[in-house]
């Protein structure tokens, strides 16, 4: 471990237990990325940098459920995103085109998120190892109905046919099957529910 890596994994370690000082370092940190993040989508400078300093308050309630430090950055993205999208929604006043606009905001946070994250090539396989682990430890049946309808993009129906079971199992399953991921991957949620579990 070189000595930046070590000095931020103690200032992390230091931040879980409630020291102010390593709070400060990582609002310094990414309060900018995260203010700028905001302003491309709320398209004013002043409610951009209020909502990234409600992303941070917001962090610092909650250090005591992160559990990494790419769960830092992850965390401040995905609380500004959906800030992001509740301003715009109080603040578009045509319904008519409301929903598309919403829509598209939507996948251009998430695609912002994705690309203002930044993990290596190690990082990144141990993310797809803690998914496959996670995929793998799941009952058999909800496994299968799982993969069928998030990687072989199968309708419920069809996977109700191949299995001969009913439409309402497969939706059990699938229920079933984001409650036990979504708690298992709790730290990288956003990141995860994007590349594998969104429609």
């Amino acid at each position: 471990m070189n000595i930046n890596t070590r000095f931020e994994s103690e200032t992390f370690e230091s931040f879980k237990k409630g020291e102010e000082a390593a709070f400060t370092y990582f609002y310094h940190n990414y309060f900018s990325r995260i203010a700028s993040f905001c302003v491309q989508f709320v398209y004013d400078a002043d409610e951009a940098e209020n909502l990234a300093q409600e992303a941070f308050i917001n962090l610092w309630e909650n250090r005591e459920n992160i559990d990494s430090i790419n769960g830092i950055q992850s965390f401040l993205y995905t609380y500004a995103k959906s800030k992001c999208l509740n301003f715009i929604r109080h603040n578009k006043v045509k319904d008519k085109f409301k929903n598309d606009l919403l829509n598209h905001k939507e996948r251009e946070l998430d695609i912002e998120v994705l690309n203002s994250i930044q993990f290596d090539t190690l990082e990144l396989t141990e993310l797809e190892r803690i998914i496959n682990e996670s995929i793998n430890d799941l009952p058999p049946k909800t496994r299968e109905v799982f993969i069928k309808k998030r990687f072989e993009n199968k309708k419920n129906a069809e996977i109700a046919e191949e299995m001969q079971v009913t439409l309402k199992a497969v939706e059990a399953h699938m229920t079933k099957a984001l409650k036990i991921l979504k708690t298992k991957l709790s730290d990288y949620l956003f990141l995860i529910f994007i590349l594998i579990c969104n429609n």
